[in-house]
């Protein structure tokens, strides 16, 4: 087995962290298991774009089972603060009152490598209530009550990712190798001393082989570091298309391991726009910021969900409410309060176990919504039936397609890219709070609608010329800023491109990476 090679800028701590037993375990994980990887992800382009449930998984659709019992301390999920792993932002979330801390190592992470050693340091203080930070300016962060903590759950990269900081004869090792294998060799058995396990949130995934692979993953890391089998348990995004027809197979494979399912709306929609980019009108969405929960496909989705998590016995947990408060603007914050508030009435309704906000300043709003009951897990949605036409129904979808739309994906799409190539994965724009999938679905929208020649509500063709001007003016209105030059170039060829990038991370970390981050 190939040793590690790790070169990188140097990290305060990292020698706790990057320990010779460390390494060697996740070079034994990337020995493993990168070449099923590698597969997997050569089985995505090769996948049929005409979608439905798979008939040779019929009988795992149809069977009586259900996955292991979910540890207690997972049993309560109502709010769960998600959010980036610096020690600053998660002292705030460990500090927030919610139930469960999402530990962001992906969308809401730079992969500066500062931010991805610097998490794993943070994630290894927080485990032991050690975690403290003093700004530049003198503020002191502390746990405020070190035993009364939410309950840590990272979010490592998805399989796409690579970590190129770190090699096994030349090769970059997989990132969410790496996340997960640090995390888990550092704090699995601390935290089984403490009562909990190690658990996850996994993202970005396709199909439910995809999940069988990290399920091959885990029962092999529990054995090499001799814990029992469940020590770890994964909540599932599902954030594309093709994993919303594989919500009970994926269940399946994992549920010696599974603790539940998340419904996003941001990444499930970049990933509906991905599939069907070139398949013409009917596929075609209004501007996102219209797309609601509510649209006939996006309801079917989150429906299915809930009653294939409850018929299985595991959690169903909702969107984000990414709402930053204004401590200027009470008009702003009460209108934006209503629409959290009829947002996550709709998720208790629909029989959600709890959901995420991205501000401590909602926690106690979202836990008020949720009530007093632990999780609805008795909620079975009998009622639901959902068919692959119900899924695919984006014809269906209500809105329009708007200048304002246009100009929002382009101007957000830049100041986006501009804070993460920053080192800023969690920004801050217009009281939101945005990770990479917002950039994701603007670059892929303004991509969707050229190559399909949309019309805007005036009946204006949205063309390369159109998309063109209006960059330069968006830009222009930008000003100066480090980082603004290539966040724009970065953004226009991702939209304007002839060729379609899967991820716009990926040429993203190419221009850090140059930058020696």
């Amino acid at each position: 087995m190939a040793s590690l090679d790790v070169t990188a800028p140097p990290v305060l701590r990292s020698e706790e962290i990057l320990t010779p037993e460390a390494l060697a375990f996740v070079a034994d994980l990337d020995a493993r298991f990168h070449e099923r990887r590698d597969e997997l992800l050569a089985a995505r382009k090769a996948r049929s774009r005409s979608l439905d449930f798979l008939p040779e998984t019929a009988a795992i659709r149809d069977g009586d089972w259900t996955v292991a019992p979910i540890p207690a301390d997972l049993l309560d999920r109502r709010v769960e603060i998600t959010g980036p792993t610096d020690a600053k932002m998660a002292i705030n979330a460990l500090n927030s009152g919610a139930k469960v801390w999402l530990a962001d190592l992906e969308d809401a992470n730079t992969p500066h490598w500062r931010n991805v050693l610097g998490g794993q340091i943070s994630l290894y203080d927080a485990v032991r209530r050690q975690l403290a930070f003093t700004s530049p300016e003198g503020k002191a962060y502390a746990l405020k009550d070190p035993d009364k903590i939410p309950v840590i759950v990272p979010r490592p990269r998805g399989w796409h990712f690579d970590e190129e900081h770190v090699t096994a004869d030349g090769r970059p090792v997989v990132g969410a190798l790496f996340d997960f294998g640090i995390y888990f060799f550092h704090n699995a058995r601390e935290q089984l001393s403490r009562g909990s396990g190690a658990y996850f949130y996994l993202p970005k995934m396709e199909s439910h082989l995809e999940a069988r692979l990290w399920n091959d993953v885990f029962t092999h890391a529990e054995a090499a570091l001799e814990v029992p089998t469940g020590t770890i348990r994964a909540t599932v995004l599902i954030e594309t298309i093709t994993a919303a027809f594989e919500m009970d197979e994926i269940l399946y494979e994992l549920r010696e391991h599974m603790a539940g399912l998340n419904a996003g709306r941001w990444d499930y929609l970049f990933s509906i726009i991905k599939n069907f980019r070139d398949a013409g009108p009917s596929f075609t969405l209004p501007d996102r910021g219209a797309v609601t929960m509510n649209a006939p496909m996006m309801k079917a989705y989150s429906d299915l969900l809930v009653r294939t998590c409850h018929r299985r016995g595991a959690f169903a947990i909702g969107g984000m409410a990414a709402f930053i408060p204004s401590r200027k603007d009470a008009e702003a914050n009460e209108r934006a309060f209503a629409k959290v508030r009829e947002d996550k009435t709709r998720e208790v309704k629909a029989g959600f176990d709890g959901s995420w906000v991205a501000h401590p300043d909602l926690v106690p709003l979202c836990a008020e919504i949720f009530g007093d009951r632990a999780n609805q897990l008795d909620v079975t949605r009998d009622d639901v039936s959902v068919s692959a036409a119900d899924l695919l129904a984006v014809d269906q979808t209500p809105g329009e397609r708007t200048e304002a739309g246009l100009r929002g994906n382009v101007r957000i799409g830049i100041q986006y890219l501009q804070a993460w190539l920053s080192g800023n994965g969690a920004a801050g724009i217009d009281n939101l709070m945005e990770d990479a999938a917002t950039a994701e679905i603007s670059r892929s929208q303004v991509w969707q609608w050229i190559n399909n020649a949309a019309t805007l509500d005036t009946g204006e063709v949205i063309t390369r010329e159109l998309v063109e001007q209006i960059l330069e003016e968006e830009y222009a209105a930008l000003g100066d800023g480090e980082h603004l030059a290539d966040a724009r170039r970065l953004f226009a060829e991702s939209a304007l491109s002839k060729d379609f990038p899967d991820f716009l991370t990926l040429p993203a970390y190419r221009v850090i990476l140059d930058q020696g981050n």
